[in-house]
């Protein structure tokens, strides 16, 4: 029996990555690329633009998919304040031709948003608060979420937090770069007002595969620990062994930047762990993980 085709977005990204991993036993996976290469066996890479929405409709015409996960995004806030159109068009302008590709083929859709929908001041957030976006990038996903909810109903939308990841052509990620600096024994500035529920991409995978079976709910896919980055820097640091004097703290405020910050848009992902959603312990991945993060 034939394999149902499965259509990734954002395939050469971590997230991207890990799931053409986890889905390829299960489905025919095709997974879609833009400046780097997908690099995993067994799956049809496809160049696309999400910029260009005639392109995704060719896509879908070539693939014929059956399911849809929607990562791909133009995802630094920073960029995306400097470059508002472009998010607009990948963020918003994409989201929604996707959206309206699957509900005319009444396929299975699963969107990731993000955390940055909310201002970061009243955390924990729940699936049921209002949204407060501070920056483009959060204002666009937020106008994602919304535009998916009203074009098709049984789509499923996960708002995703920050995410670690390692993987082979991955060396610039936030992981890859925490781990190089801290080996080359140089110094590392993190925030220590900025908290994220932070989960590897991994367990995020197993999340968004599960959302496939789980139509027109909107979840918070988050990890376990609220952390600050400055906090995640020392649980590298320990997993190393290295000098925790390399780790300098700094406030968020003290550096400008392009995008607004929010300060601590830590997620409930309560609803998630009930529907079988077990993210990893984040220490138990990084003792996993980072001794294969190549120098």
């Amino acid at each position: 029996m034939p394999k149902e085709k499965l259509l990734i977005t954002g395939a050469s990204g971590l997230l991207g990555h890990a799931l053409c991993l986890q889905a390829e036993q299960a489905y025919d996976v095709y997974g879609t690329c833009f400046q780097n290469e997908v690099m995993v066996p067994y799956v049809t890479p496809i160049k696309l633009d999400l910029a260009d929405t005639k392109q995704i409709a060719q896509c879908f015409q070539k693939v014929q998919p059956q399911a849809v996960i929607h990562t791909a995004a133009f995802s630094k806030p920073n960029s995306c304040e400097q470059q508002p159109e472009k998010s607009r068009l990948i963020n918003l302008q994409a989201t929604v031709e996707i959206a309206q590709l699957c509900a005319a083929s009444k396929i299975p859709l699963v969107f990731t948003s993000s955390d940055l929908v909310f201002n970061g001041k009243d955390a924990p957030y729940y699936e049921d608060d209002p949204v407060s976006p501070i920056c483009v990038y959060g204002e666009h996903k937020a106008a994602a979420e919304e535009a998916v909810r009203e074009i098709y109903s049984k789509a499923t939308i996960y708002r995703m937090p920050l995410m670690l990841g390692a993987a082979p052509g991955f060396e610039s990620g936030f992981l890859a770069h925490m781990v190089r600096t801290l080996r080359n024994k140089e110094r590392l500035i993190l925030f220590t007002d900025e908290f994220r529920t932070a989960v590897d991409t991994e367990s995020a995978a197993s999340g968004l595969l599960m959302a496939l079976k789980q139509p027109g709910v909107l979840l918070h896919l988050g990890g376990r620990r609220r952390l600050s980055r400055f906090s995640m820097g020392c649980l590298i640091a320990d997993v190393l062994k290295a000098d925790h004097a390399l780790l300098k703290p700094m406030l968020a405020k003290d550096l400008p930047m392009p995008a607004p910050r929010s300060p601590d848009v830590s997620l409930s992902s309560e609803r998630a762990y009930v529907l079988g959603y077990a993210p990893e312990d984040l220490v138990s991945y990084l003792e996993r993980s980072v001794p294969g993060i190549v120098q």
